[in-house]
């Protein structure tokens, strides 16, 4: 068996598809957000990151910076094991109360990425209810689709924001029968809100769980920066909020926030959870000091400047008749 042939064909046909990636070498630089240096055969220049997750530079922030560092030299540079060994810090305590709080929910927690957050949450809540149906927008994010996948359970797909679909779909299903409604507050590829309001109130008329993601819009929309959900006062309807410390915090790290008894739920059953190393003290510290922030006044002016920069952004780059997709949100769609 020729396994290098078998590698070299899968790439291929990503190339012939057009989607073969040639990774940019770049260093961030502090001081100079949003521009790094980037390295190539013909030496190294100055660039902008145009797309960059760390939309309110909180990864370059000196107070950040500075929580970071304390932690490291007081900490050391990991978490000494997974959390339920050796790797749960006061930090970590601190940081799942503050996210819980920021969300209005009885409990956090946190895991390794985004991604691992939604594959591990989803799947795992899914498993612990019998005869489980997961319904999920057609154009949630991949970690959500690994979820539902990982979880076995039966799954339908509702049209991309669509609430008179998704209450077809449930007004089919047994009263009985347990139902997770899984969506976006900002989707990322087109920059629409999702219609937490109206999903919400389909599925508690027919007895479903909501879970939301909240990944784009966790520290980028609300007072203190708690999301779509926060902004529109509907933060108490959703039962599960799933966010990430890569984005607006300029972290890394995901986590899930919702009652307390699926919380407990998923430390002591999610895989994905109790199986790996816990984030480093370090990180801990840089996003709790980030969060800290954008909950604040200082936070309340960042995300309006970046508001007014956006809309100026999709505004000169339509004067330049370039093809931008309307959206709502922050984020542009090219």
């Amino acid at each position: 068996m020729d396994y290098d042939a078998w590698f070299r064909a899968a790439v291929q046909r990503v190339r012939a598809e057009g989607r073969y990636r040639v990774f940019a070498n770049l260093a961030r630089e502090v001081g100079a957000y949003p521009r790094a240096r980037m390295r190539t055969a013909a030496g190294p220049r100055d660039v902008v990151i145009w797309c960059s997750n760390d939309y309110l530079g909180m990864g370059h922030h000196p107070a950040v910076l500075d929580a970071g560092c304390a932690a490291l030299r007081a900490h050391g540079a990991g978490a000494g094991g997974t959390r339920n060994i050796s790797g749960t810090t006061h930090l970590h305590v601190r940081l799942e109360r503050a996210l819980a709080e920021l969300h209005g929910k009885p409990a956090a927690l946190l895991m390794t990425s985004g991604y691992v957050a939604n594959e591990t949450a989803i799947s795992t809540i899914a498993q612990l209810l019998p005869d489980c149906l997961i319904l999920s927008d057609a154009d949630n994010h991949a970690s959500m689709i690994a979820g539902i996948r990982a979880s076995g359970c039966e799954k339908q797909i509702f049209r991309h924001n669509d609430p008179a679909h998704l209450e077809r779909l449930l007004a089919a299903q047994p009263a009985g029968r347990a139902k997770l409604v899984a969506f976006e507050g900002v989707y990322s590829m087109d920059g629409d809100f999702g219609k937490i309001a109206e999903i919400c109130a389909i599925a508690r008329r027919h007895g479903a769980l909501t879970y939301l993601d909240e990944v784009h819009a966790v520290g980028m929309y609300g007072a203190q920066g708690g999301g779509i959900a926060e902004r529109d006062g509907l933060a108490d309807q959703v039962d599960v909020i799933q966010g990430t410390l890569g984005k607006a915090l300029g972290t890394a790290g995901g986590y899930v926030a919702g009652p307390a008894a699926l919380i407990d739920a998923l430390r002591s059953h999610a895989p994905g959870f109790i199986f790996t190393t816990s984030l480093p003290p370090a990180t801990v510290a840089a996003a709790l000091a980030a969060l800290e922030i954008l909950r604040g006044p200082e936070g309340q002016a960042l995300r309006a400047r970046h508001q007014e920069r956006a809309a100026t952004l999709k505004s000169r780059l339509q004067d330049a008749g370039l093809p931008v997709m309307p959206s709502p949100s922050h984020i542009v769609p090219l």
